[in-house]
């Protein structure tokens, strides 16, 4: 069940598509809050003609008295990579202003500011990040009556739309990736194990993607978390190359190790790729910002950003169903995997 009504007419995003154009048009030529062309306005008036789309009376009575802010739920914890974040914050706080709202950022690790901001009517709507699996917060969530949605995939989202990367998806495609070149052996060098242990959905189904994937194709693999620091990153590696099994690669999911990566290998005797090939998941910018780029499957943070506050603003401007959004991984090669010699 949807935490708000759904609805079987149009909606702007079915404008939208039959218009060619974005959602934040549609609310332009119906709001008049941006100056749009002639005929821009009437291909979309038209798309609104044949889908017989008129927004509900509720909704624009409630426009009036709307905040134009969403809340952005951002907790700051030790086992998150601050840069990585801001990615997803940037893109946000960009989406929000296309659409003339702004953004309140909320860092605390509680329900509280979220009951607070939504009682008082601080804010329209809710952009949830850091999602765990079975996320304390999700049910205060499912009661609100202003739209929230999820930046990850809990194990009952009980209504809320949702939208993140498929990182068990990204797992498999740099398994796979891998296989191919004939590697037999992979180790998985993931997140901190806080991260592990709160159940973040992105470190779990990062882990889960590469042990199904493994176990799939018949690869050696051991996995390990591992804190963004030399010394654990040295003794996960002495653990990955110290077992019975020879490791001719490694998946990274862990974006705080790669400026350390290569030297630590190394030292353990290891140069990439002549020794072991290197896949990372991490955004494109940090995969690329290394003297020779590694072989990356993307964290695209701007798209998933971008989704959440639009998902948002179609479930203001009128009811929608929950939906569930996984954006597809895309590996691009670098100059840190190669086939086994």
């Amino acid at each position: 069940m949807s935490n708000r009504k759904a609805s079987t007419a149009a909606t702007i995003s079915d404008v939208a598509r039959e218009a060619g154009v974005s959602t934040s048009t549609v609310s332009y030529v119906m709001s008049g809050n941006r100056p749009i062309s002639k005929e821009t306005r009437e291909i979309v008036e038209a798309a609104m003609r044949r889908l017989k789309y008129s927004p509900r009376s509720s909704a624009r009575a409630l426009a009036s008295s709307r905040s134009s802010v969403l809340g952005l739920v951002v907790p700051l914890r030790a086992d998150v990579n601050v840069g990585v974040v801001m990615q997803f914050v940037t893109a946000v706080v960009t989406t929000a202003r296309r659409f003339n709202q702004d953004v309140l950022l909320l860092t605390q690790d509680d329900s509280g500011s979220i009951e607070r901001v939504t009682s008082q009517s601080m804010v329209d709507g809710l952009v949830m990040m850091d999602i765990e699996a079975r996320d304390p917060r999700i049910p205060l969530l499912a009661k609100l009556d202003k739209p929230a949605v999820l930046i990850g995939m809990p194990d009952d989202p009980r209504g809320l739309s949702c939208v993140d990367f498929d990182f068990a998806g990204a797992s498999r495609t740099a398994v796979r990736h891998l296989a191919e070149l004939g590697h037999k052996g992979i180790a998985f060098i993931g997140s901190p194990p806080a991260s592990l242990r709160r159940h973040a959905t992105y470190a779990d189904r990062a882990l889960r993607g590469f042990e199904d994937a493994c176990g799939t194709l018949g690869i050696s693999h051991v996995s390990v978390a591992c804190e963004a620091d030399p010394e654990d990153l040295a003794k996960a590696l002495d653990r990955v190359f110290g077992g019975t099994e020879p490791i001719t690669a490694l998946l990274v999911h862990n974006e705080g190790l790669l400026p350390i990566l290569r030297e630590n290998l190394e030292a353990h005797g290891r140069f990439v790729p002549q020794d072991v090939s290197v896949v990372v998941i991490a955004p494109s910018d940090v995969a690329r910002a290394a003297f020779r780029p590694w072989t990356a499957v993307s964290i695209p943070a701007l798209d998933i950003g971008r989704a959440a506050v639009e998902m948002v603003m179609d479930r203001l401007s009128l009811a929608r169903p929950a939906e569930q959004r996984l954006i597809a991984p895309i590996l691009t090669e670098g100059a840190t995997t190669a086939a086994v010699g």
